[in-house]
């Protein structure tokens, strides 16, 4: 361009040790054999050196080499204007994360901007949220993103406070946790939690799409969480927040599959009912297992009840309820940190299946708000079976549960309305039960039954 020429020519004479002042320049690269370039001149220089290099001459006269390059700047020009349109409709995925700093970001973020997650059409920007975290290692985090050059991101920010967060946001993982300190009272611990999480809601109300999506991640309590996040957020339905249960889910699976000699993916249908990060029901009814080598084989989707493969009933029983409540903190003892891995691949799960559905005939938990299906109160957020279609979750209420699994589904909701009670003034249309005190002792225990199917609490 005109308005470019002057400024690029200066730097390129500087760069090369020439002095040239006019239009056009023209030189030699020695670039086979490492030299440097060779300045001949204008265009009358050049064609001399041409004469005299290769024996060549052109007869074109000065009028018609102005009109080619006429043509060539108008075909620049508009080169120019088409790449301009053509950024003007690319339209960014923002997405933030709240709690980057937590383990998961790791895992998660390649996942949300590789096209693994949305396919390869989603522009992405990505927006890094800590709060109270180290600004210095929020900027660090972002150049490592932006070193990795993946081509569907376009914009990486980050920030330690809450000032404009969330701003335009279509999703939001939010991966804030507490961990609960030994000497401080779990009234106080769900409080500081409290005030956090209604802070998140009131910039999530102000900020972001009314549309946005936004998913609940973490280890403690996330029914509770997601419940103060929609009673915050007024505007936003109330259908779009969910908690994700799915990483208790994979790891259910992972003990069944490593049981059964199969990979974990071979096992389905696993149902995580309840209180994600509080008390849980792990039911192993409707749960299928894939490629299973016995007497009967047939093709990849013929599967069998995982109850009747497990042929150690003991097991079911007694050993299967201490694994799945100890696996976690192995893990975490041993790694001494908190969990990220399996917890990015569930956030993955969910929002793959979110914008693209559930893969035919599979269910998955989600916490979501109730509507009253299974007896379980509409309002209460709370682990159910779901399916992902057309951009919507879907209860699927059609599955039938036994009175037994109800009377627990029934407990964990009243253990559900007494987390409202230690934080908030009674929401209306909840109200105690008096067969729950006041004085509910947090305990970790589990119980099983004979159907094969069990419930453990996970309480901080």
């Amino acid at each position: 361009m005109p308005e470019d020429w002057q400024p690029w020519l200066q730097a390129l004479c500087k760069q090369n040790g020439w002095t040239h002042e006019h239009s056009p320049i023209i030189w030699r690269e020695l670039v086979d054999r490492g030299g440097k370039g060779l300045l001949l001149g204008g265009f009358n220089a050049f064609m001399e050196f041409a004469q005299g290099y290769y024996g060549f001459t052109s007869d074109i006269m000065t009028a018609h080499m102005i009109k080619i390059a006429k043509e060539n700047f108008k075909t620049h020009q508009n080169l120019q204007d088409e790449e301009t349109f053509n950024k003007s409709r690319i339209k960014l995925m923002p997405i933030w994360i709240s709690g980057a700093l937590a383990p998961a970001y790791t895992n998660l973020i390649p996942t949300l901007v590789n096209g693994e997650v949305f396919g390869q059409e989603k522009f992405v920007s990505l927006h890094l949220l800590d709060v109270n975290g180290s600004l210095d290692v929020l900027r660090g985090l972002q150049m490592e993103v932006e070193d990795m050059a993946w081509p569907l991101l376009r914009k990486v920010t980050v920030q330690n406070n809450l000032r404009k967060a969330f701003m335009d946001a279509e999703i939001i993982i939010i991966l804030d946790d507490i961990d609960p300190d030994e000497s401080q009272s779990i009234e106080d611990c769900y409080r500081e939690m409290a005030s956090i999480y209604q802070e998140l809601a009131v910039r999530i109300d102000t900020f972001a799409k009314s549309s946005v999506r936004v998913l609940v991640a973490g280890d403690y309590i996330l029914n509770l969480k997601t419940h103060i996040l929609t009673n915050n957020a007024y505007s936003i339905d109330r259908c779009n927040f969910v908690a994700v249960p799915t990483q208790m889910e994979g790891e259910t699976k992972g003990l069944l599959a490593r049981k059964l000699n199969v990979k974990t993916q071979d096992v389905k249908d696993v149902i995580v009912w309840g209180n994600i990060g509080r008390s849980m029901y792990i039911d192993l009814h409707r749960a299928r297992v894939h490629r299973y080598e016995s007497a009967i084989w047939g093709p990849a989707e013929f599967s069998r009840p995982v109850l009747e493969m497990l042929h150690h009933t003991n097991w079911v029983e007694e050993e299967f309820q201490e694994e799945v409540r100890s696996h976690r903190p192995k893990i975490q003892a041993a790694l001494k940190s908190h969990l990220g891995i399996s917890t990015a691949a569930a956030i993955h799960k969910i929002l793959h299946c979110w914008y693209f559905d559930s893969p035919p005939g599979e269910i998955i938990s989600l916490g979501v708000i109730s509507q009253g299906d299974f007896d379980i109160p509409s309002g209460l957020i709370f682990s159910v079976p779901v399916r992902f279609c057309a951009g919507k979750w879907v209860i699927q209420s059609q599955i039938e549960i036994s009175e037994e699994t109800k009377n627990k589904l029934k407990y964990i909701a009243q253990e559900l309305k007494l987390e409202l009670r230690l934080n908030f003034t009674p929401k209306e249309g909840i109200e105690m039960e008096s067969s729950v005190s006041s004085g509910h002792e947090l305990q970790f225990g589990a119980e099983s039954n004979a159907e094969g199917s069990v419930s453990f609490e996970r309480m901080i």
